[in-house]
């Protein structure tokens, strides 16, 4: 819409694209694309306003598809700490500001236009299969207060009739409940708790997220020496004597409401500290009747007193894990990110857990292969920046990570890095046939070590110790999760990973691979790949035409 005092601009973006308030937007338009059936689709369009400030615009879509169009508007988020300072090149900026991030409704007060800033609505499409093969016009309108149309742009969407086949990468962020517990003012195990679980979990489920962090303990995870974080243990415990009687009501109540959202598999806490595995984590427990600590910092990791409480609680929850049906669905930890130095406090750690759950699969994020040669882990899951000699070594059902450690030539997830860097990962887990993704970050809403609070709507960066993006995917509203742009591209990158599969069935691996290749100068590793929104557009495309042509 244009007049003598203002104008409207819009144009059509890939999910690929940030778009920044305070630059001038360069990226090229994107106005059609293909999807599977079963797919959750996204693009943008961006919009500005030259003129004095404009309230309450409005949205509107209109579709001949049946299934439902998801419409946010991106928020900004300050970043004062957006990087490392020595970063590669494949970043957007480094300079401290407003980033693109939460993806918020559209409430009845509309969106604001800004003079002279470009700002970004977020479109969500999920397709299923009542929607029809073909092309499908997807409107969308945008409106002052009165009604009256300022701009209107047409994305094209072709669906495919072959369905996307079910994610068979386990992927896991780690589920903080603490942190609900302490933004929302609730009481553990309270109504309102379960509540709020619920909500995250089903936000996760929905985007790839199968696997869950199950704190049988108050995980020992980023926690200062010698401090604690809120209590979340669902095992009850109490204490007579040296015998003890474990509860399991909670913990059940933990696994039917993960179920009943997806959720596939459960990954138990850690039986140790973080960083060496000397001691046990905090665990409570009522004694005389009341409920007081039993365990932590000032305990041996393999003293006595864990040893004999290990040696009553571990047959239990093997028990239970049978009882239920669950032999199939759990994973267990020793200890996160052990490094050399900590080889032999480990080593003991690890002989104290298999020696009763020996017949389960046990994961620790560690980078040294030494732990793996040395059979002091089962399933090993280095670092994307560390995951060499693993794959050299032909490590069976390998898993990978990254933390704000992996800044330099891997893929990663910050607010300062394109979205292709973070959308990438899904065809370098699919070269090199990696069975799962950990990330320690769901909703970290804590300082570094968990010594204090943070508001993630305000520090992105764990109280300047992790740059912005690292410690969470999802920001918390007054109703349940907001979720992320960076939630939605890495979903993406899912989604890209359970594509290659279908066409790899239908016309083999190494014909998968050479598609991806053939026109590059080096095979995609974790270090090497293309870094343009193009070349990654364009290579989902040719793989959606190519699954279309092999059915």
């Amino acid at each position: 819409m244009n007049g003598s005092d203002f104008t409207f601009e819009t144009r059509c973006l890939s999910s690929l694209e940030k778009v920044f308030a305070d630059e001038e937007l360069t990226h090229p338009s994107f106005k059609s694309a293909t999807s599977l059936q079963n797919e959750v689709f996204s693009f943008q369009v961006a919009y500005r306003f030259k003129g004095e400030p404009i309230k309450n615009i409005g949205v509107e879509v209109q579709a001949d598809i049946q299934s439902p169009v998801q419409v946010r508007m991106v928020g900004l988020v300050p970043s004062e700490y957006p990087s490392f300072h020595d970063h590669d090149e494949q970043v957007l900026r480094t300079a401290p500001g407003l980033y693109p991030d939460p993806l918020y409704p559209i409430g009845e007060e509309g969106m604001v236009g800004y003079p002279n800033q470009w700002r970004s609505v977020w479109f969500t499409v999920h397709i299923d299969k009542k929607d029809q093969p073909g092309f499908h016009e997807i409107a969308i309108v945008f409106k002052n207060e009165n009604g009256d149309k300022l701009a209107e742009e047409q994305f094209l969407l072709e669906v495919i009739p072959v369905e996307l086949p079910e994610q068979q990468l386990i992927h896991t962020e780690w589920f903080h409940t603490d942190c609900l517990v302490v933004h929302y003012d609730v009481d553990v195990f309270s109504e309102a708790y379960w509540e709020l679980v619920d909500q995250y979990v089903k936000t996760a489920a929905d985007h790839g997220i199968n696997m869950i962090l199950t704190p049988l303990f108050t995980p020992p995870l980023d926690t200062e020496v010698g401090g604690e974080r809120p209590t979340v243990q669902l095992i009850g415990i109490e204490k007579h004597g040296d015998d003890y009687r474990f509860s399991f009501d909670k913990l059940t109540r933990w696994i039917e409401i993960c179920s009943n959202r997806g959720i596939q598999y459960f990954e138990f806490s850690h039986f140790f500290t973080q960083w060496g595995a000397y001691h046990a984590p905090k665990i409570v427990a009522v004694m005389d009747g009341q409920e007081q600590p039993i365990f932590g910092w000032d305990t041996d990791a393999t003293g006595e007193d864990y040893t004999t409480f290990l040696s009553q609680f571990l047959p239990q929850i093997v028990q239970y894990i049978k009882n239920h049906h669950l032999e199939k669905q759990v994973y267990f930890h020793i200890s996160d990110e052990p490094n050399t130095e900590h080889l032999e406090s480990y080593m003991r750690a690890s002989a104290l857990i298999f020696t009763h759950l020996a017949e389960f699969p046990i994961i620790d994020a560690l980078s040294d292969y030494e732990f793996y040669k040395k059979g002091l882990v089962k399933q090993p899951i280095p670092a994307t920046d560390h995951i060499g000699p693993f794959l050299d070594n032909n490590v069976q059902n390998l898993w990978t990570y990254y933390c704000n450690v992996q800044y330099k030539e891997v893929s990663n997830r910050f607010f300062n890095f394109p979205s292709v860097r973070t959308r990438i990962l899904g065809l370098q887990l699919y070269k090199h046939d990696i069975k799962g993704f950990l990330h320690w970050g769901y909703n970290f809403w804590f300082s570094q070590y968990s010594r204090k609070p943070v508001d993630p709507f305000k520090n992105t960066d764990a109280d300047i110790s992790f740059p912005s993006g690292d410690a969470f995917l999802v920001y918390p509203g007054e109703k349940g999760p907001i979720e992320s742009l960076r939630l939605e591209v890495f979903f993406d990158a899912l989604q890209d990973v359970r594509a290659l599969k279908l066409l790899e069935g239908l016309i083999g691996r190494d014909e998968v691979i050479a598609l991806l290749e053939n026109q590059l100068e080096h095979p995609i590793t974790f270090k090497q790949y293309p870094c343009h929104s193009e070349w990654l557009l364009c290579i989902r495309e040719q793989i959606n035409r190519k699954i279309a042509e092999s059915i």
